[in-house]
């Protein structure tokens, strides 16, 4: 989907029941550097009527922002320290919809157990399975029902909480701020080495960002950073609540954050 009128870069990529497909075209990414580019086909999910307000029938740009730069995860580095111990690498994709980076996850790397999550819809939930199963990695990744805040062991199950927590554009509702919290409490491995990956579009809102910053701090993670990154070109910059506000230029950045429990 290529720029709208006014020049207003859209924040979703596809809509409920179409097919959307990625590539990784990131150059600089290791994950996407494979013999064959890495490339993942979704089918994107429909809600019931009840439940339109999750708006989880759309990909979003903060999805793809986050398949496009696995490296940044370090899941190399943890899939090494694992192995000696015949482990694999637990990684949990909250707020999933499609699937897109948590699928991506599974296809690029070996020794990986990924669990794709999203809210107990039965619509929803059977096109993630569908999902997994069209992309070929039903041997290391399943789809599990899961409303934030609610009991997780069907995400957990026997084999224990997890290495590393993704999602992307899951902050935009601050209501669900508290829930969100506790899921992350509860899923992320008290580990020094565990991490929470969080992307989310300045679409967002910088005050409803901070606010969920200020919250997670008293819930016992550090932020280990928080950069707003141009969703297309390579510029930077710190997390700022007080940045611009004009809706053009928020369509066009994300902001990556990163939590590791206070230890």
């Amino acid at each position: 989907m290529g720029e709208t009128l006014f020049d207003h870069q859209p924040v979703t990529l596809a809509s409920a029941g179409s097919v959307y497909t990625h590539e990784c075209k990131n150059p600089s990414s290791k994950a996407c550097a494979t013999g064959a580019p890495l490339k993942v086909s979704l089918i994107t999910p429909d809600t019931l009527p009840a439940n339109w307000s999750l708006h989880a029938s759309d990909i979003w740009v903060a999805s793809r922002y986050l398949a496009d730069h696995l490296d940044q995860l370090s899941i190399d580095t943890m899939i090494t320290a694992r192995r000696s111990a015949g482990e694999k690498v637990r990684i949990l994709e909250l707020g999933a919809s499609a699937g897109l980076p948590g699928i991506s996850i599974a296809k690029a790397f070996d020794d990986v157990s990924v669990v794709v999550s999203d809210y107990p819809d039965e619509l929803l939930m059977r096109t993630l399975a569908e999902n997994v199963s069209r992309n070929g990695v039903s041997h290391c990744c399943v789809a599990a029902p899961y409303a934030w805040g609610s009991d997780a062991s069907n995400v957990i199950g026997d084999d224990g909480a997890f290495d590393i927590v993704v999602a992307a554009d899951t902050l935009w509702n601050s209501t669900l701020h508290t829930i969100f919290i506790q899921s992350l409490r509860t899923t992320l491995k008290k580990l020094p080495s565990a991490r929470i990956h969080l992307v989310a579009g300045l679409h967002t809102g910088r005050y409803t960002i901070q606010s969920f910053l200020d919250a997670v701090q008293q819930a016992g993670f550090d932020i280990e950073s928080a950069q707003e990154r141009q969703v297309k070109g390579d510029q930077d910059r710190a997390w700022d609540v007080k940045g611009d506000n004009d809706d053009k230029d928020r369509r066009r950045w994300v902001v990556w954050i990163v939590l590791k429990w206070r230890i």
